[in-house]
This record gives C-alpha cells, sequence and structure tokens, in this order.
C-alpha cells in the first residue's frame, strides 16, 4: 500500500470513528489536526501526499499525522511491493484488494449516497467476500431481493407512527 492510499484509508476510518459515516476530508483533517494538536498542515500538502506527487513525508509532518490517527510513525511510508504486514492466506490479500476496490467504488459514487454507504458497508465487514458471495446467492433466487428489502425496511417506515388522535368532545 502506497503512502499515498495510507493516508486516505486513515481518513475513511477517522471518519467513522468519529460518526460522520464517511470519509473526513483533507480540509477537515488539517483543521481537526490545527484545533486538536495545535500543529499545522496544510490541505494541499495532504492532496500531495494522496496523489503521490509528494511521495516522502518530512519526519515532524510523519509524527505529527502518526499522533493524530493514533498509529505507530512506521506505518506512514509505503510498503514495498509485495509486502504483508503479518502471515495471511491468498484469501486474505484478496480479501484486502477487494476492501481497497470497494472503498475505491465507494468514492467513486460518492454523489450517490446509498451505493456509497452500501459500498463502505461491505467493505468494513471483517468477511466483504463473504458479503458479496452472499448477494449473488440472493441475486440468484427469483424475487428474494425484492422480499428481503419490503422485510428489511418495511419496519423502519412503519416504526414512525401517527400522533394519536385527539378525542373529540360531546357538545
Amino acid at each position: 500500500m502506497t503512502l499515498g492510499e495510507k493516508l486516505r484509508y486513515l481518513r475513511e476510518v477517522e471518519g467513522t470513528l468519529r460518526g460522520f459515516d464517511r470519509e473526513i476530508s483533507q480540509v477537515e483533517l488539517a483543521r481537526l489536526i490545527q484545533k486538536e494538536l495545535g500543529k499545522s498542515i496544510s490541505q494541499s500538502y495532504l492532496s500531495q501526499i494522496e496523489s503521490g506527487a509528494r511521495p516522502h513525508l518530512t519526519n515532524s509532518t510523519r509524527m505529527l499525522l502518526a499522533k493524530f490517527f493514533k498509529v505507530h510513525p512506521g506505518y506512514l511510508v509505503d510498503d514495498p511491493e509485495g509486502f504483508q504486514n503479518e502471515l495471511v492466506s491468498d484469501l486474505g490479500v484478496t480479501e484486502d484488494k477487494l476492501d481497497l476496490w470497494l472503498v475505491s467504488g465507494a468514492e467513486r459514487f460518492a454523489r450517490d449516497p446509498d451505493l456509497h454507504h452500501a459500498l463502505l458497508t461491505v467493505a468494513k465487514h471483517k468477511d466483504s467476500r463473504m458479503c458479496l458471495m452472499l448477494l449473488g446467492e440472493i441475486l440468484e433466487n427469483p424475487g428474494l431481493a425484492e422480499r428481503l428489502i419490503e422485510v428489511l425496511r418495511g419496519p423502519a417506515a412503519t416504526a414512525v407512527a401517527p400522533p394519536p388522535s385527539k378525542p373529540r368532545r360531546r357538545s
């Protein structure tokens, strides 16, 4: 994973942890660092890091970002080609690639909030591959997707009951 991908991933995680249900923007990140740590970093610098235009960080920037995101400073470097930080099976590598693909897709569909949310939800699940396999099985059964949507969204739609009517006065 490149440094830019790691920073983008950390912004996504931070947004989720703060209850935004979306990634924090580069502008928000710069403001939060200023507010919470009293140090400044510009949005344009963050953009250069994420785009790969600036492939390396100064030590002070690395320490600042590590402190903000609560990660080890050594995390904020490009991984060598083929690097894995733990012993994983090929399935684990597939899962990581799948999650990155889903997050990337969610970013592309940011203007469609429902699709954006759905893709991120699958990416955040501990077994996103299984989620997609389940979706495939659901879609292979005619009418099942429609019935599930009806069942899952039905209670939410009826959860907001109308206010009770006022009793009529007798004259």
